[in-house]
Formats: structure tokens, sequence, C-alpha cells
């Protein structure tokens, strides 16, 4: 079932021959599971991999960004004019940082912030939490208290969020009130040497506003697996980024999704096992 409304005591009553109730997601907290548990209904969860590999994406763009990876992976094969002379390492010679970079930097000291908080920004916040930053989140309503807590997240105006953290990470859908919402004022309300990542609705992306604060060094960085034109148009101006490694720009082509198939068999395997009395997968109830 999708997330919709509470599941409670009333909803299990009504279901008089209901036996499993199976959750679209990780979002199970609308769930009474004491009354599941009266009612002797088993309450699972069905993660949503399109939703966990974007989170996964998400990820890798923080740290491609932070470590400003294409710039690294670019001078990595270029000799400095005050380099030093190759030498052979042993256990007590090694040479750190030959290239002298002074841009790489941790995530754990850094304020991350995720406008558009559905499965895709729990799944994020989850993997995220992990590494020490501080995680703040907006969406229409604020989840419970004890929600915030067991993800470790902190509910922010979307304004404070833009507005405060290092990196901000929009996963908005794309409707009408969204469209090209990302544009100058969200770009310049943002901390100076923030970075931004994009994985959520093609088209809420003010292209050439995010352009702008990229070439005059407003942002650290930006991360974008979606656009407004899609495929991305040959003639984008974000593609010229990419010619300069140091403008810290990563853009990959819609795949953040994933791109192997779905085993869909995975989603009734639970009525199968619930019917031969094998233990359920995922079961929270």
């Amino acid at each position: 079932m999708e997330r919709e409304g509470r599941v409670d005591a009333e909803m299990f009553a009504a279901g008089k021959d209901l036996r499993l109730v199976q959750w679209l997601g990780s979002q199970t907290w609308n769930i009474d599971l004491e009354a599941a548990k009266r009612a002797g209904v088993s309450v699972c969860f069905l993660p949503i991999m399109s939703c966990i590999h974007v989170a996964e994406h998400i990820v890798m763009q923080t740290f491609m960004l932070l470590r400003h990876a294409t710039e690294l992976v670019k001078i990595i094969g270029e000799r400095s004019e005050n380099e030093k002379e190759p030498a052979l390492c042993d256990e007590d010679r090694f040479e750190i940082n030959w290239k002298g970079f002074r841009k790489v930097q941790a995530l754990g000291d850094k304020k991350f912030g995720i406008l558009g908080f559905g499965e895709i920004g729990v799944e994020v916040a989850r993997r995220m939490k992990g590494f020490g930053c501080q995680l703040y989140y907006n969406k229409r309503s604020p989840l419970p208290a004890h929600v915030e807590s067991e993800l470790g997240i902190v509910y922010a105006t979307a304004e404070n969020l833009t507005r405060e953290c290092d990196i901000v990470c929009s996963l908005l859908p794309m409707n009408s009130d969204t469209a090209q919402s990302l544009s100058f004022d969200f770009f310049a309300k943002m901390e100076p040497g923030a970075y931004f990542i994009t994985c959520g609705g093609s088209g809420t992306v003010n292209e050439d506003a995010l352009i702008q604060a990229i070439r005059f060094g407003h942002l650290g960085g930006a991360a974008l697996d979606n656009f407004t034109w899609e495929p991305i148009k040959l003639t984008n101006p974000l593609l010229e980024l990419l010619s300069d490694p140091a403008n810290n720009v990563i853009l990959t082509p819609h795949v953040a999704a994933g791109t192997e198939r779905t085993n869909r068999a995975n989603d009734f395997a639970n009525i199968s096992r619930l019917l031969s009395g094998e233990p359920l997968l995922n079961q929270i109830g």
C-alpha cells in the first residue's frame, strides 16, 4: 500500500480476513503496530530499490564534490613546476599530497540539508547519519519527534535550510509550483562556497541561475542528475563547465535510480511466505 493517512485499529477491524499489511517503502511510522498485534495482523515494509539507488548516488555526488574529484583526476596526470622528482616508496618513504591540493573537505563537520523529504530523503538521511554531519530537512509538515530522533534529522524552513547548510540537496518533485523554482534568488541565498546537489524532479532547477552561481564563484560546486531538457541539449552551457574541472561540476544522464531491471517477484514474496508459514521479509510487527 502507498503512504496515505494512518493505519489504525479501525482499519484493522474493517479488514475481517486481513492477515498482512505490506507498506511500500520504509516510512512505516503511521502504522499502529500495537493495534496490528491485537488484530493478529503481520506488518512488513517493502524497500523501494530505485529510492535506495538514488540515495547511494547522492552519497557519491556528495563525496565527489567535497573531494573535488574531477579536478584531482585531472591534475594527477600533469607535472607541476615545483613538483619533486618521483622516488621509490617504501615503509619509510612516501609523499603525501605532492600536488599541494588544498580543496579536499570532510563531510563530518558539514550541515547537510534535504529539500523535499519523501522516501528518497529518508534513505539519504539513513546513509548520511553515519558520517556524523548535521542533517536538516524540509517538507510540508514536520515528522513526528521520534522519527526525527531515529533518523538524526532536524526540521528547518526552506529559507533557513538554503541559507545555512553547507550542502543543499534538492529532492523536490516537478510540478507547477516547483518548475524552475530553484532560480537566481535561491542560489544567491546559499552560503558562499556551498555545494548544490539535485536528484529531484527534472525541470526544477533554473540552469542559467546555477551556471552563474558557479562561474562567479559563489558556489563551491554542483552535481546534477536531471535537467530541464532531457536528453540534455548538446548546446547546454552546463556542459561547457565540464571543460574546467576546477568548476567542480558533476553531470550524470539521469541514472541515479539505477540501470538494472527490478525483480518485481520480490513484491509478492511475503504473500507466499505467509501462506506457507515461512518467516516474513522486513517484518516490523
